[in-house]
C-alpha cells in the first residue's frame, strides 16, 4: 500500500477554514460570472478575443458549480459517499475548466500581440469563425484528457467512500492520473512563458511608439496594455502557487518513496495553493470590465437602464400620492 493512502491528512483547518474560504469564493465567484454570463449575452462574437473571452466565462461558471460539492466533502457535513462524486466527476470537471481557461487566456494573449504588435498582418487565425473552431477543439481535447479520471476511479467499495481520490482509482487510473497531471502542468508553464513574451513585445512596441510620436492616440495604447497585464497579474498570484508544487504533489501519490510528513506537507501546499486558483473565478470578471470594451458599455447601458427605471417608478409613485391627496382634499 502507498504511503499516500495510509497517512492521515485532515485536520481542523482542512475541515472548517478551506471550506468557508470556498464558500465566500462561491458566493462571490457564481454572481459575479452570472452577471457576466448574462451581459455577453448581449455582446456580439465580432471579434476573435470576445469568443475566447466567453469561453472563459463559461469555463468559470462550471468551475464555481463544483464548489459546493468540495465544500461538503471537505468539512464531512455530507454522507462519506459523497467524496466518491468529488474524486470522481467534481474534481475532475473543476481541474478541466480550470486548464480551459489557461489555455484561452493564451489565445488572448496572442490575439493582443498580433493586434498591437503586427498590426499590418493579416491571418485567418483573426478570423471569429477560426477562434470558433479552436474553441471546440480545445473543449474536446481537454474533455478527452480527462476523461479516463472518471472512468479509471473504479475501486469504489462502501470501505474506501472516505479514501483519498487517488485511492480510489485502479493502477491504470493512477498512472493515467500522473501523466495527465505532468500534460496540465505542462500546458500551464507553456501558456506561461508565451505570456511572458506576447506582454513583453507588445510593452516594447508600445514604449517605442511613444518615444516616436507621443500622440494621444498612444495613450490608448498604453492603456490597453496596462489592461492586458492585468492579466498576468491574476496569473502570478492565482495559478503560479499551485503549479510549483503540482509536481511534487502528483509524485508523492503514486510512489512510496515520500514519508508521511513530506505527504502532508506537500498535501497542505496544494490544497492552500488551489484556494488561490479557485479564487481566479472571482477576479475574471473584473478583467473582463477593464479588457472587453464592449462588456463595459453594455455594463454601463445596464446600469443606467435600471438607473432610469428607478427614476420613472418613484416619479410614479410621487404622481400616485399626489392624486389620493387631491382625491382627499374637498
Amino acid at each position: 500500500i502507498l504511503i499516500s493512502l495510509t497517512c492521515f491528512m485532515v485536520n481542523q483547518l482542512t475541515k472548517t477554514v478551506i471550506p468557508l474560504v470556498y464558500c465566500l469564493i462561491f458566493i462571490v465567484g457564481f454572481s459575479l460570472n452570472s452577471v457576466a454570463a448574462w451581459i455577453f449575452l448581449y455582446v456580439s462574437s465580432k471579434k476573435s478575443f470576445i469568443v475566447y473571452l466567453k469561453n472563459i466565462v463559461v469555463a468559470d461558471l462550471l468551475m464555481s458549480l463544483t464548489f459546493p460539492f468540495k465544500i461538503l466533502a471537505d468539512s464531512e457535513i455530507a454522507p462519506p459517499q459523497l467524496n466518491t462524486f468529488v474524486c470522481r466527476y467534481s474534481a475532475v470537471v473543476f481541474y478541466t475548466n480550470m486548464y480551459i481557461g489557461i489555455i484561452f487566456f493564451g489565445f488572448i494573449g496572442f490575439d493582443r500581440y498580433y493586434k498591437i504588435v503586427k498590426p499590418l498582418f493579416t491571418s485567418f487565425v483573426h478570423t471569429v469563425n477560426y477562434s470558433k473552431v479552436v474553441s471546440i477543439i480545445i473543449w474536446l481535447l481537454l474533455m478527452l484528457i480527462s476523461l479516463p479520471n472518471m472512468i479509471l476511479t473504479n475501486e469504489i467499495t462502501k470501505e474506501n467512500y472516505s479514501t483519498k481520490c487517488i485511492g480510489l482509482k485502479s493502477e491504470l487510473g493512477r498512472q493515467w492520473h500522473k501523466a495527465s497531471s505532468y500534460i496540465c502542468t505542462g500546458i500551464f508553464w507553456v501558456v506561461f512563458l508565451l505570456l511572458i513574451i506576447f506582454y513583453t513585445s507588445i510593452s516594447k512596441k508600445i514604449y517605442s511608439s511613444y518615444k516616436k510620436f507621443r500622440r494621444n492616440s498612444d495613450v490608448t495604447k498604453r492603456k490597453t496594455s496596462r489592461n492586458i497585464f492585468s492579466i498576468m497579474f491574476v496569473f502570478v498570484i492565482c495559478f503560479v502557487p499551485y503549479h510549483l508544487c503540482r509536481i511534487p504533489y502528483t509524485v508523492s501519490q503514486t510512489s512510496s518513496q515520500f514519508n508521511c510528513q513530506s505527504e502532508r506537507t506537500l498535501f497542505y501546499a496544494k490544497e492552500f495553493t488551489l484556494v488561490l486558483s479557485a479564487a481566479n473565478v472571482c477576479l475574471d470578471p473584473i478583467i473582463y470590465f477593464f479588457l472587453c470594451l464592449p462588456f463595459k458599455e453594455k455594463l454601463t447601458l445596464f446600469q443606467l437602464g435600471r438607473k432610469t427605471e428607478e427614476k420613472k417608478k418613484r416619479k410614479n409613485t410621487h404622481q400616485i400620492l399626489k392624486d389620493l391627496q387631491s382625491l382627499k382634499t374637498p
